[in-house]
């Protein structure tokens, strides 16, 4: 089973959160990316950009943010995390 915690924080604190399951047998980014696109579909947020220094963070910790300058629409919140915590 493919887990991914998605947190969205303001002002240092917790405002919203939800851990999405994926138990298809498919790639790793296909589960990320699926994921991620009902992550923004339950927060109603626009799909956000993966920059290098994103990617770099996500391939170095299994977790990144996405902040303002992740994302082409106006956010409410200071930033979005991710965060794999169980993987087959």
């Amino acid at each position: 089973m493919f887990r991914m915690w998605a947190k969205i924080w303001k002002e240092n604190r917790l405002v919203r959160d939800m851990v999405v399951c994926r138990e298809e047998s498919d790639t790793r980014t296909h589960k990320i990316f699926a994921a991620l696109d009902e992550v923004c579909r339950c927060f109603d947020l626009s799909k956000p950009i993966w920059l290098d220094s994103t990617i770099a963070d996500f391939k170095k910790h299994d977790r990144t943010r996405f902040t303002q300058d992740n994302f082409i629409d106006t956010i409410d919140f200071d930033f979005l995390e991710i965060h794999i915590i169980e993987e087959d």
